[in-house]
């Protein structure tokens, strides 16, 4: 069993997106690969959760009250 990487954010930390965001398949009520965050969009982490296949922290990011989206660490940056 691989050890799981340590996440480089934490929940409530203001992030900014750093490339635009897109629908991949998991809100059915948008068209994939519809913009959900578009690039330099701010938002706060609320949930860190990892990807244990691939061994990769994911960030739950609220940009909006209507957008959440799951996030890797090379598509945000904090504030």
């Amino acid at each position: 069993m691989m050890d799981m990487r340590r996440p480089k954010y934490d929940w409530g930390q203001r992030v900014k997106a750093l490339i635009d965001l897109v629908n991949d398949g998991t809100y059915p009520d948008k068209d994939e690969d519809a913009v959900l965050a578009p690039a330099g969009a701010l938002g706060e982490i609320v949930q860190v959760g990892m990807h244990e296949e691939s061994n990769m922290p994911v960030y739950i990011v609220e940009f909006s009250e209507d957008c959440v989206v799951g996030c890797l660490e090379d598509e945000i940056s904090l504030l």
